[in-house]
């Protein structure tokens, strides 16, 4: 199957760059903007990252993500068991956690009309993203967010570990350091990361 990728590496995109470096899939990668002439070609919804897959659109990196691992067969627990409800919930808590805390600071910097910006909201928003990760980290027994196996949450958190620093949020704690350690050091990260 052939795929094509619309986005930016700065985005979210990275994310299904960095799955397809893990998966050993080639890509086509086409520089689309958000609610650009370009992704909205292929996606009324505007958003990127954008997969053509075959004939077919899937929009949503998270929703691109989990597609992409049960269509080949790894980084992710099996559709239908315990372990992968487990990691699914992983992954929403993350979104909804740590990412909706880095979205919030985001649309009141530089994505909401000026108007609309609260800027008194981006402290609470890095106090919370910090709490969040960091008992978040309390709780993980392995070398990843699942134990001994890399999966698809691990990939959204270090994206958003990266997006953390960019925004200037809290520097990470020593055992969330020690865990991006790990991940950044992925071949297939390093491969996605020079793509940029």
């Amino acid at each position: 199957m052939s795929y094509t990728l619309y986005g930016s590496p700065k985005s979210r995109t990275f994310r299904v760059m960095w799955m397809m470096e893990e998966l050993g899939q080639e890509y086509d990668l086409v520089p689309a903007a958000p609610q650009s002439d370009e992704i909205r070609a292929v996606s009324p919804l505007g958003k990127v990252p954008a997969l053509k897959a075959g004939d077919e659109v899937i929009p949503d990196s998270s929703a691109i993500l989990t597609y992409l691992a049960d269509k080949h067969g790894a980084l992710t627990a099996p559709a239908g068991s315990v372990a992968r409800a487990k990691q699914d919930a992983m992954t929403f808590r993350i979104l909804d956690d740590i990412e909706a805390q880095l979205w919030t600071a985001a649309r009141h910097s530089f994505i909401l009309p000026e108007g609309e910006r609260v800027a008194e909201v981006k402290p609470t928003c890095r106090a919370e993203y910090k709490r969040n990760v960091d008992k978040l980290m309390a709780e993980v027994d392995g070398p990843f967010l699942m134990g001994e196996t890399f999966t698809i949450p691990d990939i959204v958190l270090t994206h958003l570990a990266n997006w953390a620093i960019s925004a200037k949020f809290p520097e990470p704690s020593a055992d969330f350091a020690a865990y991006l350690k790990r991940t950044r050091a992925r071949p297939a990260f390093k491969a996605a990361r020079d793509k940029q």
